[in-house]
Parts: structure tokens; C-alpha cells; sequence
């Protein structure tokens, strides 16, 4: 398979590594655990790399912010079951000090990255300015 943008961008391959080792921790909990709190965490963790890949295949810039905001705020909520995950003992200290840094180098990339988003063409900007209240989630014409 032929990578593709997003797949170059060290934002993503991080999000990857951090999904895999959350899927390969998961997989060994009972079935309650994972049922509970594994699938939820999974796909936190998954949605993060989702987010970006979808948002590098938008027709604007501002679409693409929207992805990476979305990536940050599945992140966030990765870290969230990720807490319940070690208060109710189902990660150890070994996972977790495998973890922590993946997340911790994530977020500021995932910042940066959005921060490095291009700035609109002339035609993104009129497209943008000519949208109706409301209608800011439809397609233009050119989709």
C-alpha cells in the first residue's frame, strides 16, 4: 500500500503507535474490562489518527483544522479513559510509563500541527465569505 500525506506527517505515525499499544494492552483484559472501558479507550485512541487522516483529505484548510481540533479532543478523551483504566487497575505502572510519553509528545504535535495549517487561497476565502449562516457544513459547489 502507497502511503499518503497523512501517513508522512510525524503527528500521525505517532497517533498510530499510540492507538497499537493501547490495542495490543486491551486485548489482554477479561470481557467485562474491555467491553467497559477497552472499547471506549480503543476508539478514543483510534479516532485520533482517524481525525487527522480525514482532515489532510478535506477541500479546505478550515475543514482540516476542524479534524485536528476533533484529534485533540479524542486524545483528551483517550487520556480520560486511560485514568479510569489505572484507578480500577487494569494498567500497570509499566504500561502506563509506556504511554505517558506517547501522549505527552502527541499533544503539543497535535497544537503544532494545527498551527501549521496553510492559510486560505483567495478562492477558499470568498467560497467562506459567501456561505450563508447555518450552512457552513455544506459542500461547495466544487466537491
Amino acid at each position: 500500500m502507497r502511503d499518503t500525506s497523512f501517513e508522512k506527517l510525524r503527528v500521525y505515525r505517532l497517533a498510530e503507535k499510540l492507538a497499537d499499544e493501547i490495542w495490543l494492552i486491551v486485548t489482554r483484559w477479561d470481557g467485562f474490562a474491555r467491553s467497559a472501558v477497552g472499547l471506549q479507550l480503543v476508539r478514543a485512541a483510534d479516532s485520533v489518527g482517524a481525525n487527522i487522516a480525514e482532515g489532510t483529505g478535506r477541500g479546505s484548510f478550515q475543514d482540516n483544522r476542524r479534524f485536528v481540533r476533533t484529534a485533540r479532543a479524542s486524545l483528551n478523551e483517550a487520556r480520560h479513559w486511560l485514568r479510569r483504566a489505572h484507578r480500577r487497575k487494569l494498567i500497570n505502572r509499566e504500561q502506563v510509563d509506556r504511554l505517558k510519553p506517547l501522549i505527552d509528545n502527541l499533544a503539543p504535535m497535535l497544537n503544532a500541527y494545527l498551527r501549521s495549517i496553510g492559510k486560505p487561497s483567495p478562492d477558499e476565502d470568498e467560497n467562506a465569505a459567501n456561505q450563508p449562516p447555518g450552512d457552513l457544513e455544506r459542500p461547495s459547489s466544487e466537491d
